[in-house]
Order: structure tokens, then sequence, then C-alpha cells
């Protein structure tokens, strides 16, 4: 399964491009996400019309160039590499640990232990413990995601998977990381989360930032829709 998200270091990011042109900014953006959707190294010939940046070719090869390394497969990326590899290896490791413990229980299911006689009856006094559990989303720390759930235990909220995507989908809308929304519920014991309480808190110049890179996810957005043409009636214009 490819990768769908990255982790996404704002300051880290900004440190490393604040050199870069508007263009040149948007161009270093839609290389990286093509690199993460396909996972794959980038051919030179036709980058630019596949990201959606035909008309400013000349600044795709810049950052290309800058950001990536040729190599006879294509231009890489070292960090993407490492993000894309730790992505899968976390993959595999859940698929194993979901193997086994589903081993385990039809291992138990298949037991030949018999209730005794004496066995007492389920009663509404020995209902089953939940065992359901979130596991921690990827790009979320563990010391993070553990403040988090404690955070939501102790305001009696329950940490359920619906939650949680209630809060990433708030984390997109002001422009953060899963990481920042929940290390903000966290510093300000929210249980929940709220695109516009981020705003409230933020000043003019993180504002004015938070406005810049939700410009520029606007514009690395995908087309849903082409323009009609036009038909032209050319007797009816002839007859006027």
């Amino acid at each position: 399964m490819l990768m769908h998200y990255f982790q996404f270091h704002i300051g880290d990011y900004k440190s490393h491009t604040h050199h870069l042109t508007v263009i040149e900014d948007i161009a270093y953006r839609r290389l990286l996400d093509h690199y993460y959707l396909h996972e794959a190294p980038i051919k030179q010939r036709d980058i630019a019309r596949q990201i959606g940046m035909r008309d400013h070719e000349q600044e795709v090869l810049s950052v290309l160039n800058e950001f990536f390394v040729s190599t006879e497969k294509g231009f890489i990326n070292d960090r993407a590499d490492r993000a894309i590899a730790e992505y899968h290896g976390k993959k595999e490791q859940a698929s194993k640990a979901g193997k086994a413990s589903a081993e385990r229980r039809s291992n138990a299911r298949s037991t030949d232990v018999q209730p005794t006689i004496n066995q007492e009856p389920l009663t509404i006094n020995h209902k089953p413990k939940n065992t359901k559990t979130v596991a921690p989303p990827f790009g979320v720390t563990e010391s993070v995601w553990q403040d988090w759930i404690t955070l939501r235990k102790s305001k009696k909220a329950a940490v359920t998977q619906t939650a949680l995507d209630g809060i990433e989908r708030e984390a997109r809308k002001a422009g953060v990381s899963l990481q920042t929304a929940l290390e903000t519920c966290c510093a300000r014991g929210w249980t929940g989360f709220k695109a516009t309480w981020m705003e409230e808190k933020m000043t003019p110049a993180q504002k004015a930032q938070n406005n810049m890179h939700q410009l520029t996810r606007g514009l690395t957005a995908p087309k849903q829709f082409w323009a009609k043409p036009v038909e032209v009636d050319n007797d009816r214009l002839l007859q006027s």
C-alpha cells in the first residue's frame, strides 16, 4: 500500500526553503507530493507537466536539481526515502502483530477445555471489558499519543477513531499536522480540536504564515472540473 500522507515539519521546511520564490516553493511541494504518492524516482522528462506546472518548467527543474539527487533511475530524495521506509516498516510490523493476535485467538478457540458444572452464568455484573483500542496514527510520536490518551481519560472522554478522525480533519483545515494538533490539545487541556480555536490563539505573523500555507495547498490541489466549451451558432451570427 502506497503512502497517502507524510509528516510535514513547518519549521524545518521553512529553514531550507526560505530563499525560494513563490513559484519555486509550489514546485517543491508538488514534487514532494509526487514522490511520496508514487514512491519512485522522478524522471526529469515531462515532470513539469505531470505536476501541473508546464508553464514553469525552468523553476521545476531548478528545484529538482537543488533538492533531489540524480541517479541512473531518476531523481531521488534521501529524506523522503527514509520516511517511506519507516512507514512501510510500521505497516509490516502492525500486520505481523495482527496476524499473531488472530492466531492466538484461533488457538484459544480450538482448545478442548470444557466449563465445569459449577461455572456461574454471565450476569449483568459480569460484563466483558471492552478491549478495543485505537492504534497510534502514523506521524504521531508515542509520548504525545500517550499524553493525549491520558488527557481524554482524565476528562472522561472516550478514545475513539471517530474522535481522532475529527481532530485530523480540523488539523488539515488549520494547516497543521496531526502531531501539532494533539500537542496543542495536551498543552491547553482540550479534549477536542477546532481550526478556529487555533486561529484565535495565533499571532498576526503566525496567521500570515498559515494563510500562505493554505494558499499553497489550494494551488497544489487537483482540478475537479473543466469548463465546457461554448458552442457558437455561426448561422445566427451571419443573420445578425
